[in-house]
C-alpha cells in the first residue's frame, strides 16, 4: 500500500502539511517581534544559493536549524528564525548564457521554486525578513559599508600578484584557493599582476586569532583551522647588508637560534632589489632569463604546485649581521613576494627544504644546534635537523638552549641595532575585486584629473546595468558597457570611468545575519537598536567547508561594523554546529556521482514530516548521514502507528481527566514513569549536543511503551488520564521534528489551543525514578544472569545478591572468584 493512501491506516500527510503550512502562514505564527518579556534566541542556518532545487543536505541542515528554533519557542524565549538567499555568483551567470536568459531573471525564479519547497518542509521562518543579496536594496547598504571602510582606511587599491583562474575567469582571494585549485571548479590557479581592491582583514589578524579563545561554542576543529590560517608566528627581523651596495636584504624568522648557520640567502623572483643586483653583472642575462622561466612556471602550474624546487646564482653576496659572514644571494622559485620579505635566510642544516636546495647547487650546510644524543657533521648529514637543542658554533650563545637562545639573540638584536622582534601573520588582505558582472559593483569612480574618488553616498545604489548591446550576451562585464562605466567625476565634475570590478560574493555573506535584524530598515546597513537586541546569533548552522572563508570573514566583518559604529559586539556567532554531509553510496550525493535523492520525491511519497524525522533520526547531526530508503519506510510506520494510536484512543484521550498517582494501577505507574523519564532524557539530548536522533529514539521508546500496555493483554489496563498525559507530552516532544503531524493530532484531541501554543514539558523527578533496576550479571565477561533489584540498592548488596544467583553459579561452578567488580545500576562481573 502507498505511504500516501488514505485509508484509515495511513494518515493523509498532504492534506495536514499544506492545512498547518497555509495557516502558518496566514497567522504570521513565526514572525519574530519585540517582546521584552521573553529572552531572545536567534537561530540561524547559513542562507542557500538560489541554485533552483534544494537536495537532501538543504534538507538536513534547516530540519536541524528548525528543530532548535521550535524548541527554543517552546522554552519561552522570543525566537528570531530567518531565511535569504545568496544570491550573486558565477552559475547564475552560467546558467543565463546557457538559457539565453538573464541572471537576475534566472536567479529570481530560482528564489521562487527554492521558497515554495522550503515551505513545503513546513520550516518555522519569518518569511517577512527575506532578503535577497542580488537585490539593490541590500547592495546598495553594502555598497555605503564599503565607502564607510574606505574613509577609514580599511579598503584600498593596489597591483599585486593574484591568484587568477582561467575558467571562471575572474581573481581569487587566498582563501579560495585550495591545494592550487579554484574553490569553485577545481581548475588549477595561476599567479597574475592585476590591479584591485582589498580589505585591510590584517589589521584584525592580532583580534581575530585572540577572540577564537571567547568561542567556547565552537567545534575545536573549526577553531584550530581559523588559528592555522591566521597564523601568527614571533621572531627576529633584521637585514643583511648586500655587499658592495648601499641597500640591505631584510628578513624575518623564527628560527633566530640558527642564524650563525646561514649559508645562503634565497629572494623572491619578483623581489625589488633584484635588478639593483643586476646592474653592471656579468650574470644578469642569465638571472633575468631564469626569472622571466619561473615567474611564466608559477602562471602556470600555480603557486601551490611548485614541486621542484629551483633557484640561480646572483652573482652578488650579503653580510650576516651577527659575525659578517659573506653569503651568496640567490632567486629561488619557491620564494614568494607576497609572504614576509620576500627573502629568506637559508640554514640548510636545519631545515629540509634548503637542505635539499643546498645539496643541489653545492652549498655549505653548517650545523649550529646539536639535539641531546646527537654530534652533527655536516659531511654526513643525510636531512636536515629540525629538532631543538645546544647551540654550537654561535659565537657567544654557543652553549645555550635554542629555545633560551631565541629571545637572546633577539635582545641581542636589539641592543645593537641591527633587528628587533617581529609578528608575522599568514593571513593577507582580503582582496576583494571580481571581474564578473553579476555581482554588486564597487562604488569607487577614476577621473584622470582628481584620481580615484568614491560615489556620494547619496548616490547609492550603484546598480548593475540591465541594457544590452546587440552583440553583448546578458554577463558581459562591466568593463564593456559603455553605459555603465562612462560617468563625471563627483569632485571635478569632468569626465570619469567608474570601476568596474564587482565585489566578491562573500562580502554579501560577511554581514546578511546583521542585516536580518532589521532587513527593512532605510535609514542605514543596520537599526543599532535592533542589531543591539538581536545580535550576536545564538546558534549558527552549516557546513565545516565554510570553516575559514565565510566564518573569517563574518568574522572580521562584525569588527568592522563594531568599529563604524553599527554594532556593539565583537563576534557574530556565540554558538556554531557544523552538521555532517549526506551521503549514499558510500560518497557525497552530487548530480556527477548519480547517487541524488530529490527530497521532492520524499515529499510526495511519505510527507515532509517522515523526511524531516528520518534526516535528524539517522545520524547525529555533527556526522555524515548515510541514505537508507529502509529507515525512511520505518520512519513512515512510525508516525502512521502514533496516528492509528490516537484515532482509536481518541475519545479516552479527550476525556482525559485529573491524574491521581496515589489511585495508580502498576501498568499506570510505569507508563507515568516512562512519559516523564522520556521528558527528561529528550530535553538533556537537545540541549547538551542536539542528539535528535537519540531523542528520536526516546520518544519511540515511550511509544513502544504505550502501545504495549495499553494493550488486550494486559491485566490491568490504562485510564484515559496516563494515556492523555503521555499522548500530550509525546507530541510537544516530537513537535519540532514533525511539527504538521502533531499539530494535527492535537487539534484532533485539544479544541482549545494550538501546540505552538504550549510550553515545553518538565518532569517530576521522584516520578522519573526507577522504582526497579535490570542489573546484569557476568561471569568472566560473558551475560549470564539478570536480576530485578530496588533502585537504591548499595554495591555490597548487589554483590551479595549476584553471588547468590543460581543461573550465575552454574558458570562459576565451584572455581576460585578471584575479584568481583560492580558497576554502579548497571552490571556485575565477576571474575574467576
Amino acid at each position: 500500500m502507498a505511504a500516501n493512501d488514505t485509508s484509515s491506516d495511513f494518515y493523509d500527510f498532504k492534506a495536514i502539511e499544506n492545512k498547518w503550512q497555509d495557516h502558518w502562514l496566514s497567522n504570521s505564527t513565526y514572525r519574530a517581534s519585540v517582546d521584552s518579556s521573553k529572552e531572545k534566541y536567534y537561530v540561524l542556518e547559513m542562507f542557500p544559493y538560489p541554485s533552483g532545487r534544494i537536495h537532501m543536505g538543504h534538507v538536513r541542515n534547516y530540519s536541524i536549524g528548525d528543530v532548535i528554533a521550535r524548541y527554543k519557542r517552546f522554552q519561552g524565549f522570543n525566537v528570531l528564525h530567518p531565511m535569504g538567499w545568496d544570491s550573486f555568483g558565477l552559475p547564475a551567470e552560467n546558467a543565463a548564457i546557457k538559457n539565453n536568459s538573464h541572471p537576475a531573471r534566472w536567479t529570481y525564479d530560482n528564489i521562487d521554486y527554492m521558497r515554495d519547497q522550503l515551505r513545503q518542509l513546513g520550516l518555522s521562518y519569518d518569511w517577512e525578513r527575506e532578503i535577497a543579496t542580488c537585490n539593490p536594496k541590500y547592495y546598495k547598504w553594502e555598497q555605503q559599508i564599503f565607502l564607510e571602510m574606505y574613509e577609514k582606511d580599511i579598503v584600498y587599491q593596489k597591483t599585486t600578484t593574484v591568484n587568477w583562474c582561467n575558467s571562471c575567469e575572474t581573481v581569487l582571494a587566498n582563501e579560495q584557493v585550495i591545494e592550487g585549485a579554484c574553490w569553485r571548479c577545481d581548475e588549477q590557479v595561476q599567479a597574475r599582476e592585476m590591479n584591485g581592491w582589498f580589505f585591510k582583514i590584517t589589521d584584525y589578524a592580532e583580534e581575530l586569532l585572540d577572540d577564537l579563545d571567547m568561542l567556547d561554542g565552537w567545534p575545536d576543529k573549526v577553531i584550530t583551522m581559523q588559528r592555522n590560517w591566521i597564523g601568527k608566528s614571533t621572531g627576529l627581523q633584521c637585514a643583511f647588508d648586500i655587499v658592495d651596495c648601499d641597500e640591505k636584504l631584510s628578513i624575518f624568522t623564527t628560527r633566530p637560534d640558527t642564524i650563525f648557520g646561514v649559508t645562503f640567502m634565497s629572494i623572491a623572483a619578483e623581489h625589488p632589489l633584484l635588478e639593483t643586483l643586476l646592474q653592471a653583472n656579468p650574470l644578469a642575462d642569465e638571472v633575468r632569463s631564469f626569472v622571466k622561466l619561473i615567474i611564466e612556471e608559477k602562471k602556470e602550474q600555480g603557486r601551490e604546485d611548485l614541486t621542484e624546487k629551483k633557484g640561480i646564482f646572483t652573482g652578488r653576496y650579503c653580510s650576516n649581521p651577527f659575525n659578517g659572514e659573506k653569503v651568496p644571494i640567490f632567486v629561488a622559485n619557491f620564494v614568494l613576494m607576497g609572504y614576509g620579505t620576500g627573502a629568506v635566510m637559508a640554514v640548510p642544516a636545519h631545515d629540509q627544504r634548503d637542505f635539499e636546495f643546498a645539496k643541489k647547487y653545492g652549498l655549505a650546510v653548517h650545523p649550529v644546534v646539536q639535539p641531546a644524543g646527537t654530534d652533527l657533521d655536516a659531511a654526513d648529514m643525510e636531512e636536515a635537523s629540525t629538532l631543538p637543542g645546544i647551540l654550537i658554533e654561535s659565537e657567544s650563545f654557543s652553549g645555550m638552549h635554542s629555545e633560551e637562545a631565541k629571545q637572546a639573540i633577539i635582545d641581542f638584536a636589539r641592543q645593537h641595532n641591527i633587528g628587533d622582534s617581529h609578528i608575522t601573520y599568514r593571513l593577507r588582505d582580503w582582496g576583494i575585486s571580481r571581474q564578473r558582472y553579476w555581482g554588486a559593483p564597487i562604488p569607487m569612480i577614476r577621473c584622470e584629473k582628481c584620481g580615484v574618488q568614491p560615489v556620494a553616498i547619496k548616490d547609492l545604489p550603484v546598480t548593475l546595468p540591465q541594457d544590452l548591446d546587440q552583440e553583448q550576451n546578458s554577463c558581459a562585464p562591466l568593463h564593456q558597457r559603455n553605459s555603465f562605466f562612462e560617468t563625471s567625476c563627483p569632485k571635478c565634475g569632468g569626465s570619469a570611468q567608474r570601476e568596474t570590478d564587482t565585489m566578491d560574493t562573500f562580502v554579501e555573506s560577511s554581514w546578511y545575519f546583521a542585516r536580518y535584524t532589521s532587513p527593512r530598515f532605510t535609514d542605514s546597513p543596520l537599526n543599532k537598536e535592533e542589531a543591539s537586541r538581536w545580535l550576536p546569533v545564538d546558534q549558527y548552522i552549516g557546513g565545516v567547508e565554510h570553516a575559514i572563508l565565510h566564518l573569517l570573514y563574518s568574522r572580521f566583518f562584525t569588527k568592522v561594523l563594531r568599529d563604524l559604529g553599527y554594532l556593539d559586539i565583537d563576534e557574530p556567532f556565540k554558538n556554531l554546529l557544523t552538521q555532517g554531509m549526506v551521503i549514499k553510496d558510500g560518497a557525497k550525493m552530487s548530480k556527477s556521482k548519480g547517487n541524488v535523492v530529490d527530497p521532492n520525491d520524499l515529499i510526495q511519497e511519505y510527507g515532509a514530516d517522515t523526511t524531516r524525522l528520518f534526516s535528524l533520526f539517522a545520524a547525529p547531526p555533527e556526522k555524515d548521514l548515510e541514505w537508507n530508503a529502509k529507515g525512511v519506510e520505518g520512519c513512515s510506520r512510525f508516525l502512521n502507528r502514533i496516528h492509528r494510536f490516537v484515532s482509536t484512543h481518541k475519545e479516552a484521550i479527550i476525556a482525559g481527566g485529573e491524574l491521581t498517582i496515589a489511585s495508580l494501577n502498576s501498568n499506570e505507574k510505569e507508563l507515568h514513569r516512562k512519559t516523564h523519564q522520556t521528558i527528561k532524557r529528550v530535553t538533556g539530548n537537545i540541549e547538551q549536543n542536539f542528539h535528535f536522533n537519540t531523542a528520536i529514539s526516546r520518544v519511540m521508546e515511550l511509544f513502544n511503551s504505550l502501545s504495549s500496555l495499553s494493550g488486550d493483554k494486559q491485566k490491568e489496563s490504562l485510564g484515559p488520564a496516563v494515556i492523555r498525559e503521555a499522548i500530550d507530552n509525546l507530541l510537544i516532544l516530537l513537535s519540532p521534528m514533525t511539527p504538521h503531524f502533531c499539530a494535527e493530532l492535537w487539534a484532533n484531541i485539544h479544541t482549545d489551543s494550538t501546540i505552538e501554543e504550549q510550553s515545553w514539558p518538565t518532569w517530576d523527578e521522584e516520578a522519573a525514578r526507577e522504582d526497579e533496576l535490570t542489573i546484569v550479571i557476568q561471569v568472566k565477561g560473558k551475560v549470564r544472569s539478570r536480576l530485578q533489584v530496588p533502585a537504591d540498592i548499595d554495591d555490597a548488596a548487589l554483590e551479595e545478591l549476584a553471588l547468590k544467583d543460581e543461573s550465575a553459579l552454574k558458570f562459576i561452578d565451584g572455581q576460585t572468584i578471584k575479584k568481583v567488580i560492580v558497576v554502579k545500576k548497571k552490571l556485575v562481573n565477576i571474575v574467576v
